[in-house]
């Protein structure tokens, strides 16, 4: 391993989280805002414990009462007078509807002057859950969708129809009461309705791109679901006030700013990549290739959320995967480096944020018996990186605003 590239990697990683955290994005939505009536406070996602404690700081004892439902390992502690869950992701489970008829329970029976401060993140369509058909079946259609391939606005497409808070269902409960919404955006372009499946604001996709969606991967339904496909969900909301505080792109220009201060010429390729996991890592070591004999010291980056098709049963993410599947690309290349991680420290169903490779490993895998195609195709990235030091670990970062990956290339 490139010791000096993996400290650059470690370094540009650290930075460029620290740069996303959320703390200041909810006290800039709140700086000013005048609250006639009860305060009352939701959060929903990976980041919700971080967003939540931010407006605690902020409001101190204005909020009367608040739920927070995030991922199992992300409570960093208690908030006065608020009740925290912890709960599945990415396929909910028991405590992510228990967690989320609290909030149901908290926001009963308010009045026009009252306000819900409703703080959003990526990953509450998991979390922030409340199911119209038995629980198993969400997660199996769920784990269906996850298999496929299907990209987050499809899955959260079909998520929302399944579901009593999602597609903006979550503020008309809340309603005669405003709702005062702060999110952090895990998706794409920012689409604020599919964002966690937008609890919270009007939804743009129609039930026919829920059948098209089903029909386009074979999904298997109850009749029941497919019912619930035929329902349409709510088109406008007039209690809701929306602000999109952070992005993949601020993540991006945060890890182009670190690259510049150690000698590299950042290169922003996109803010939106949207592929498969095993062709981003192929199309970074291609960037590599390509630019390899032009001088200089470069950092190609690429942010955005990829997807992985399942083919086989091993342990890993889309990051780790990435990485994985630059290596033999970049094979016997001197001072050439790819890794990619997860904002939110979890790539995954695992305790790694991403994964590290550079010309040195598939040498190292080989000398361990390893083969990087039998792992890419078993989706075992986690344990044969974990086997050369190539896992970045942060522990949960409590912001989640997409993923980013880097291409290294260093001169000689």
């Amino acid at each position: 391993m490139n010791k000096q590239l993996r400290e650059h990697a470690n370094e540009i990683v650290k930075s460029a989280i620290a740069a996303v955290q959320p703390d200041a994005a909810v006290m800039r939505a709140l700086a000013g805002k005048q609250f006639p009536g009860r305060v009352l406070l939701v959060a929903a996602g990976k980041a919700a414990w971080q967003m939540a404690k931010a407006a605690s700081d902020t409001l101190g004892d204005r909020i009367e009462a608040g739920v927070v439902v995030t991922k199992y390992g992300h409570v960093m502690g208690p908030i006065a007078n608020f009740d925290c869950y912890e709960a599945g992701h990415p396929v909910p489970d028991e405590n992510s509807f228990r967690g989320t008829q609290a909030a149901l329970d908290l926001v009963d029976d308010l009045k026009p002057e009252d306000t819900v401060l409703f703080l959003l993140s990526g990953g509450g369509s998991a979390l922030f859950e409340k199911p119209l058909i038995p629980a198993s079946e969400l997660q199996d259609i769920t784990g269906q969708l996850l298999a496929c391939g299907a990209d987050i606005v499809e899955i959260n497409t079909i998520r929302k129809r399944l579901s009593a808070v999602k597609g903006g269902r979550f503020a008309q409960i809340c309603s005669p009461a405003q709702v005062e919404s702060v999110v952090l955006s895990d998706i794409l372009g920012d689409p604020l309705d599919m964002i966690a499946s937008g609890p919270a604001c009007p939804d743009s996709a129609t039930d026919q791109d829920a059948k098209n969606i089903v029909r386009k991967y074979s999904l298997r339904l109850s009749d029941d679901a497919k019912r619930l496909l035929d329902v349409e969900t709510p088109k406008h909301l007039d209690n809701v006030d929306t602000q999109i505080n952070g992005s993949v792109r601020e993540l991006c220009a945060a890890a182009a700013k670190t690259c510049r201060r150690l000698g590299y010429t950042p290169v922003i390729l996109t803010d939106q990549l949207c592929c498969q996991a095993r062709e981003a890592g192929s199309f970074l070591a291609s960037i590599i290739k390509t630019h390899r004999s032009d001088g200089g010291s470069y950092a190609f980056i690429a942010g955005g959320e990829t997807v992985v098709k399942l083919t086989g049963k091993g342990k890993g993410g889309r990051n780790q995967e990435i990485a994985l599947a630059a290596a033999p690309g970049i094979a016997g290349m001197r001072n050439v480096a790819v890794f990619s991680v997860g904002s939110d420290g979890t790539d995954g169903p695992t305790d790694a944020a991403g994964g590290y490779a550079d010309g040195d490993t598939c040498a190292e895998l080989r000398a361990l018996g390893i083969s990087v195609d039998a792992v890419l195709q078993d989706n075992d990235a986690y344990n044969a990186l974990n086997k050369i030091g190539g896992l970045f670990f942060t522990g949960p970062t409590g912001t989640n605003v997409n993923d980013v990956a880097v291409a290294l290339l260093k001169t000689e």
